[in-house]
């Protein structure tokens, strides 16, 4: 029976689970965004989601725990400089695991795992979302108006 585990050990020793994570965490710092399986990836972001979160705040403390974690020096300075002033507002949810297909050697499930600050192209559909509200179309009638007003001023 399995009840009351949580940790999914994906066919891995401890220490080969660890280190696999450790590095798919330095390689999503590094690249935003890596392909991987499924599970891996579910895996991959109850690891990496609270090591975001101590990157918030920067201090000598919490860079030597999430250092712990990581082991790269690159990854954690990339993490605490660019990634924590990006996700500095947002309350949590900083990855994203978007299901791609199944793969062609052996059929396992594939997933692209991303940091959701990173990816532009959600930014520029919400904020086409956010140009075509009623109010926005208000706002547009209304400095249409004054070129139609300078319009008639310069044929008199």
């Amino acid at each position: 029976m399995k009840h009351g585990k949580k940790v999914n050990h994906l066919s891995r020793k401890t220490a080969h689970r660890k280190a696999m994570l450790s590095n798919m965490s330095c390689s999503l710092i590094e690249h935003k965004r890596i392909n991987t399986t499924v599970a891996k990836a579910k895996a991959l972001k109850q690891f990496v989601e609270p090591l975001i979160t101590k990157s918030k705040e920067d201090t000598t403390h919490n860079r030597r725990l999430v250092f712990a974690k990581l082991r790269s020096k690159e990854a954690v300075t990339e993490l605490f400089r660019d990634v924590a002033s990006k996700i500095g507002d947002r309350p949590g949810g900083y990855t994203r695991i978007i299901k791609m297909g199944n793969r062609l050697g052996d059929n396992a499930d594939m997933a692209m795992i991303e940091l959701v600050d990173y990816n532009e192209t959600y930014k520029l559909e919400a904020g086409a979302k956010k140009a075509t509200t009623r109010r926005s179309r208000r706002g547009k009638s209304t400095t249409a108006e004054p070129v139609t007003e300078t319009k008639t001023n310069e044929e008199e």
